[in-house]
């Protein structure tokens, strides 16, 4: 057992290593906090019984040897003699002449049992409270002894009143809480910016909640049930295992063109941040979504898993491996397909997606969108119904153009 300071932090983790250092030279997540500031029941006693028990060959019950004397003057004393217990089931008794075997019954110490369950299959499925908590330390315990990887959940964002410059993440694995200290949940940007470091690791922590996250148990306090880990060695042996690992016939296990499963771990207006095996990757508005989209949290939030397409990793530097992502190249683009439904010159509904300095977008069925310039009558409000007439068609860029017709009341 590692011991653990008043902040209930074990003393090695004081000795924190440096993170691995981001994967982008300008940080987005950076730029967005500042433009935003603008039991088991106890068993029951052993019953145990120790009585011995024996019958006569008749089936009485054995008494104590009782001795009746005749007290009339002139007549013999009479002697009765009863069959005494045996402890031993091999020896005999004779008893006036006659032979018997006589078997000693002896009660076996009986202990109940605490709990009896009984499963619809060979093994029982579902476990109880007991169970439940020693598997959670045990996890723990193999966590922190072979380095094993444990997945969680950012439950939530604490501050110590005695340092309330620091933060801590909070995730829970079954009954026991596990902290992470923020300089051992994310990696820090190059430039603070003017800024305290405390605050933008504390508000970096803070975009991350309910973000799901791989860490590694450094210390563990049974009796209070707290637990201190890092996630930034879990991501460091990730990406050694899925970067610099290779396969049977050494290729690389992640590389470019390849698409893989990510998790989103924090969200900004301008793009995303994902976790793909380890390594932190930002992608921007224009590579999530074919479409045009003003705020990314419209359609992503934190602990969301998403299919993306690696783009491409650079491996030059092995403590500073780099990668890119899309998500909208991991699906099929729809103007290959919905462009075929639509022809120049002729008219078609729509809905207004976005406005802005460029002109107004239309979003046609088939998830594209149509640029069209200011009609006449004024601009349309988002989400109102219009009716376009196509002007033109680029098959090689996937655009689409044309001017609204007829304006009709928002839906």
């Amino acid at each position: 057992m590692e011991a653990m300071n008043m902040d209930g932090i074990p003393e090695k983790m004081q000795e924190l290593q440096e993170g691995a250092a981001p994967q982008t030279e300008t940080n987005p997540e950076l730029e967005e906090m500042i433009s935003s500031e603008s039991e088991i029941p106890d068993p029951a006693s052993p019953q145990t019984g120790t009585d011995m028990e024996s019958e006569n060959p008749e089936g009485d019950k054995t008494s104590q040897t009782e001795t009746k004397s005749d007290k009339r003057p002139g007549r013999p004393k009479k002697t009765m003699v009863t069959s005494n217990p045996v402890e031993n089931s091999g020896e005999k008794n004779i008893t006036n002449g006659a032979e018997s075997s006589v078997g000693s019954k002896t009660k076996r110490p009986y202990t109940r049992p605490t709990m009896t369950i009984l499963s619809i299959d060979d093994r029982p499925s579902v476990e109880t409270e007991a169970d439940k908590a020693k598997n959670d330390l045990l996890d723990l315990l193999e966590s922190q002894k072979t380095g094993r990887i444990l997945t969680g959940t950012i439950q939530g964002v604490e501050r110590p009143e005695d340092n309330p410059s620091r933060s801590l993440a909070v995730i829970y694995h079954g009954e026991f809480k596990v902290i992470i200290p923020a300089e051992e949940a994310v990696e820090p940007p190059d430039d603070f910016r003017g800024r305290l470091p405390e605050d933008v690791l504390h508000y970096m922590l803070t975009k991350r909640l309910g973000a799901e996250i791989d860490y590694i148990v450094k210390g563990i306090d049974p009796k209070s049930g707290l637990a201190v880990a890092s996630r930034l060695e879990a991501m460091r042996a990730k990406r050694k295992e899925y970067y610099l690992g290779t396969d049977r016939d050494g290729n690389n296990l992640l590389y470019a063109d390849v698409c893989a499963e990510a998790r989103i771990v924090s969200v900004i207006r301008a793009g995303i941040f994902i976790d793909l095996f380890g390594l932190e990757i930002y992608i921007p508005l224009r590579e999530l979504s074919y479409q045009r989209l003003m705020d990314a949290a419209a359609q992503f939030q934190p602990g969301q898993r998403i299919l993306v397409k690696v783009l491409s990793v650079d491996r030059n530097d092995r403590n500073h491996i780099k990668a890119t992502a899309s998500v909208k190249q991991a699906g099929e683009n729809p103007y290959e397909k919905a462009l075929r439904r639509y022809s120049i010159g002729n008219r078609y509904v729509g809905t207004v997606s976005m406005v802005d300095t460029n002109g107004v977008f239309v979003a046609l069925d088939g998830g594209i969108d149509c640029l069209c310039s200011y009609p006449k009558r004024g601009r349309p409000p988002r989400g109102s119904r219009v009716t376009v007439r196509i002007l033109g068609i680029n098959h090689d860029s996937n655009r689409i153009w044309g001017a609204i017709t007829h304006i009709a009341a928002a839906r």
